[in-house]
């Protein structure tokens, strides 16, 4: 009996080869390469790329005729150094770290874990603790965190509609939520709804410090006025969960949001009509986990769970979502492995700028940044991975010329320093772990392969077994 003829297997789709928008590049190249002036100075007529010996070195026996390096030249030079050593323990937790955030000057590192801890690590003084905060009223975790401008507050989120406010330079280092200090909650919720009505998952203060912006599970964006103790602002913003929101630039007036309902949208304060967004960005075939801004209201990149990063430009957005938003596969992240068939498929109205792939977003809302301005001139975009890496992309290119591996779980979150090569992962295994471009390879702080674990549990569980 003859066999059943077999089909013949189907390729796998070749990636599409990236592509970024002129524009963009050109302006990421001018704020982190040396200056036309520069390379006039040095070699006329020649491209190459320069070492930072050679800057250096030119500056020195006087063949820069400006004199000094531009921000753009000390970006060029400072960027060289990426922060690729270690890594060094920051601390060492018995619960999973979740989010973490720099000061804007660098001298605060602000880390929030699974349960009801936050620590203050004074990164300016061997990264000791500055304030240790048990909080209060929290849902499972820690949801986010965020610094005001003038280092005094910090405020804090998690699965119920309220915000805490704490002051971190007060003088006590213990900060026992209602105990030793007093953490003021902030009341987003409508007066009909009950304690656990919805859950926040992104806290951001305006650059003035008098706004908190916070999106969350009612699918909802909400601006609480800090002068007049009340929200000021109230959205029904998607169809789907508010996973991320933050201000567009220092104006305040600009908001842009990312949801479970695949959109990126703009909104404009000033001109609210009917919560009707100032416009909408398509491209992402799933939920968005994380939003950052560059800062000038005109780019921002979302981190997605279709295993992307995308950079945006505004002036690109549309008045209204065009058909129904795709949907090629069924899965959910919290458990399953992404479908490979769906790893290189593409929207049809995609409107980004730029689509950065090779690190994983699996089981948790894994968060994606730009790069410092002053030691890179933003060149990078740098992300967390379930695949237990920090990923760092060169903007312009779509490479990674980065990946730092040594956790053994999730990196839910990771800051570089706005001034310093250090990069600080935050993963589920209960590290923080900070990487310089730089370090003593005989520090007691290094990590090694032997303290490596999936879980903190686990190894607080074997302890145990071993007493």
């Amino acid at each position: 009996m003859r066999g059943r003829r077999r089909r013949a297997r189907e390729p796998d789709p070749v990636p599409e080869p990236f592509t970024i928008d002129e524009e963009v590049s050109h302006l990421t190249r001018i704020r982190s390469e040396p200056t036309q002036r520069t390379l006039g100075d040095f070699r006329p007529g020649h491209k190459r790329a320069m070492s930072t010996l050679e800057l250096l070195s030119g500056r020195e026996s006087g063949r820069m005729r400006s004199g000094g390096f531009s921000t753009a030249d000390c970006a060029y030079t400072a960027r060289k150094h990426m922060p690729t050593k270690g890594p060094w323990c920051v601390d060492d937790m018995n619960s999973e770290a979740y989010v973490s955030q720099f000061s804007s000057d660098g001298s605060l590192l602000v880390a929030g874990f699974r349960g009801s801890r936050i620590r203050i690590y004074d990164a300016d003084n061997g990264w000791k603790v500055h304030k240790d905060i048990s909080c209060r009223s929290l849902q499972w975790t820690v949801s986010d965190i965020a610094l005001s401008p003038d280092q005094q507050l910090l405020a804090y989120s998690s699965l119920s509609p309220i915000v805490h406010i704490v002051n971190v330079q007060s003088a006590g280092k213990e900060s026992q939520a209602n105990v030793t200090e007093i953490h003021d909650g902030l009341e987003f919720s409508n007066d009909d709804d009950d304690e656990y009505s919805f859950g926040i998952f992104s806290v951001k203060f305006s650059k003035d410090g008098q706004e908190i912006v916070v999106g969350n599970s009612d699918r909802s964006i909400n601006v609480y006025d800090l002068r007049a103790n009340k929200v000021s602002v109230r959205i029904r913003a998607h169809a789907a969960d508010v996973n991320a929101v933050t201000f567009a630039d220092e104006s305040g007036n600009v908001l842009y949001s990312g949801s479970d309902d695949n959109l990126c949208k703009v909104w404009d304060r000033r001109c609210l009509a009917r919560e009707k967004p100032a416009g909408v960005l398509t491209g992402h075939l799933d939920g968005i986990t994380f939003i950052d801004s560059r800062g000038d209201g005109r780019y921002f990149i979302s981190n997605c769970k279709d295993q992307t990063i995308k950079l945006w430009d505004v002036r690109k957005m549309s008045a209204s979502i065009k058909g129904r938003q795709p949907r090629f596969f069924d899965w959910d992240y919290r458990w399953m492995s992404f479908p490979s068939e769906a790893r290189h498929c593409r929207h049809p109205n995609d409107q980004s700028l730029a689509t950065y792939r090779g690190h994983s977003v699996l089981r948790t809302l894994i968060r994606c940044y730009f790069s410092p301005v002053h030691s890179t001139g933003q060149r990078y975009i740098y992300t967390g991975s379930s695949d237990e890496s920090v990923y760092i992309y060169d903007m312009v290119t779509g490479d990674i010329v980065e990946k730092l591996s040594w956790h053994g779980s999730i990196i839910r979150d990771c800051n570089w320093h706005p001034y310093n090569p250090t990069i600080v992962s935050s993963s589920w295994d209960g590290y923080l772990a900070r990487w310089e471009a730089s370090g003593d390879e005989d520090d007691p702080c290094l990590l090694t392969e032997n303290e490596q674990r999936t879980s903190p549990y686990r190894q607080s569980y074997t302890r145990h077994l071993l007493l």
